[in-house]
């Protein structure tokens, strides 16, 4: 039976913070792994416990570019003294959308690039936020060499998807992709050894889940679907998952 992973969910969210026992239990009922994201510096902490109670959870801390203001070098400090307990760099990334001036946007990008200096130091994978920013990260990433890189929630056009491919990103596909027509295109136009899927819980999705905060448990609808759009038999397609998430982790 393969392993499925949750490329990118926020298990340090409070949300989650009670119902731990029983969803790491459902991770071992269901067979899927995940790579637990951080925020900050708090929720990298708690992302670490997290990662020390289940060799399921992958363990990634970063500064989310909403978080620009947070001090780096306690986050840098924490990654360099837990380097092989961790799995990866993120979430980290640009986003215009939390800066209302270019000082704020240069601030993101000193946050970003030192958090890349660092993955590529350690040979981490990173996971990268991207929203209304993607040009400027594929100007950013050339300086780099860093395996494993993941655009997690794509959201670019097609164009710009071709582009991620070029680079040599990962892309993510989560629950709004089942009712979404738009990312089923891209999906589509996806490189399939670049494909991978996430629930980035809690986030809320509307439509066939409610508005409920997603759960890990998500992942196999949103495999069911992806397999339905690409044409592929379900275990057909998680056995490409499951080889595309270990070359993404580098395990």
């Amino acid at each position: 039976m393969n392993w499925i992973f949750d490329a990118h969910i926020h298990l340090s969210d409070e949300e989650y913070e009670s119902d731990m026992p029983f969803i790491i239990n459902c991770m071992e009922k269901m067979h899927i792994k995940a790579c637990s994201v951080s925020e900050n510096y708090d929720t990298s902490i708690k992302t670490l416990e997290l990662g020390k109670k289940s060799n399921l959870i992958f363990s990634f801390i970063g500064i989310h570019p909403q978080n620009s203001n947070e001090d780096i070098e306690q986050v840098l400090e924490l990654v360099n003294s837990n380097s092989e307990k961790i799995s990866g760099i993120g979430e980290i990334g640009l986003d215009k959308t939390y800066e209302d001036s270019d000082g704020g946007f240069q601030k993101q990008k000193q946050i970003f690039t030192a958090q890349l200096s660092l993955a590529e130091k350690l040979k981490k994978p990173v996971s990268i936020h991207s929203r209304k920013a993607l040009d400027e990260i594929y100007e950013i990433i050339p300086s780099y060499s860093i395996q494993g890189m993941l655009l997690h929630w794509f959201d670019g056009n097609k164009k710009q998807l071709q582009k991620a491919m070029d680079l040599g990103f990962f892309v993510s596909f989560g629950p709004v992709m089942i009712y979404a027509n738009d990312k089923q295109v891209l999906l589509s136009n996806t490189d399939r050894n670049k494909i991978l899927v996430e629930t980035d819980g809690p986030v809320k999705f509307s439509k066939c889940f409610g508005l409920k905060p997603a759960q890990i448990s998500f992942i196999p609808s949103v495999i069911f679907c992806a397999s339905k759009v690409l044409r592929v038999p379900y275990n057909e397609f998680c056995s490409l998952l499951e080889e595309n998430s270990k070359n993404f982790l580098g395990i």
